[in-house]
């Protein structure tokens, strides 16, 4: 018996009409992740400035409706933001900017949190420096404490 999922007209919109598809050339910072019991991939490319702003973000996904349109609104979510500001920028942030998710794709949002991070990380690592609060990337989203509190949640 097939389930019938609710999405917002954000979600729709950002699907239908994804933002900042494709990749940037010598980027800054690049992030890839994935969630192997789904199948998606997200990778995820920043252009960072001499001042820390990200000065663009670029997204190619592989998954469902529901992950290209958190990997659009997490590139809109970080663009013009400082590197700490991006890496503020978490999987309810998100949610919350797309309207809502419905419960079994609420890792999608985890996903495009993480991608940010892995690329943040990239950024740092190319660079030599530290971002408070960053830690090293995860390649599956299962791997994070996150995953596993979502999952009582109804994923």
């Amino acid at each position: 018996m097939s389930q019938v999922t609710e999405y917002s007209e954000k979600v729709l919109d950002h699907f239908s009409n994804p933002r900042n598809v494709g990749q940037i050339e010598n980027a800054s910072g690049v992030g890839t992740v994935g969630n192997a019991k789904c199948g998606d991939i997200m990778r995820m490319y920043l252009d960072i400035d001499e001042n820390n702003i990200v000065r663009d973000a670029r997204f190619k996904t592989f998954g469902c409706g529901a992950a290209i349109a958190t990997s659009s609104m997490a590139t809109e979510l970080v663009k013009g933001k400082t590197v700490e500001e991006a890496l503020k920028v978490t999987n309810k942030a998100v949610m919350e900017a797309l309207d809502g998710l419905p419960p079994v794709k609420i890792h999608c949002s985890l996903l495009a949190e993480e991608a940010i991070h892995a690329a943040l990380w990239d950024y740092a690592q190319k660079n030599g420096i530290m971002i408070e609060g960053l830690k090293p990337p995860v390649n599956d989203i299962e791997e994070t404490e996150e995953f596993y509190t979502m999952q009582g949640e109804g994923k």
